[in-house]
Formats: C-alpha cells, sequence, structure tokens
C-alpha cells in the first residue's frame, strides 16, 4: 500500500501558513500571498529554481507594456526556455 507522503510534503507549505494569512490585513494581501505560494509551489512542481525565476521574472517585467503577454514567463516556459538556452 502506497503511502501519501508526497501528498502531504506537498500542502505542508499551506498548512503551515493558514495561520499567517489570518493577519494578512485585506482580502488583497491574502489574495496576493496565495499567488506566490501558487507560483512557488509550480516552480517546486517543474524543477525550477524559485529564486533564479523570480530575478528573471521582476527582471522581464518591467521592460514588457501593461498589455504585453506574459505566458512565456510562467514556470513550465522558464523550464523549456533554460532547456532550450542550454542545449545551445
Amino acid at each position: 500500500m502506497p503511502g501519501n507522503n508526497i501528498c502531504e510534503r506537498d500542502i505542508r507549505p499551506f498548512a503551515t501558513a493558514r495561520k499567517s494569512w489570518l493577519f494578512s490585513g485585506t482580502v488583497a494581501g491574502a489574495k496576493a500571498s496565495a499567488i506566490i505560494y501558487s507560483v512557488m509551489l509550480t516552480c517546486r512542481a517543474c524543477g525550477v529554481e524559485p529564486y533564479a525565476y523570480l530575478l528573471h521574472v521582476l527582471n522581464e517585467l518591467p521592460q514588457r507594456t501593461a498589455d504585453a503577454d506574459i505566458r512565456d514567463l510562467l514556470p513550465f516556459n522558464f523550464v523549456k526556455r533554460n532547456d532550450a538556452s542550454a542545449s545551445t
């Protein structure tokens, strides 16, 4: 019978942050926290180092227009971009 250690490991950040979310102050603050957690866990699921990803995104976003398509900045596309640049 397989265990559920993988699932428990993946939800641990949400379980430990639950108390912190009580002090978000506003709904917008809680939403921002949830977005950051989601992006960081997506990085982990894709095998992307979160610091390198955030550094890239925070350097790239100011160079884009407000209506620019930013789908290429998602963590799973960051992996593809890095794989392509590593092979050249």
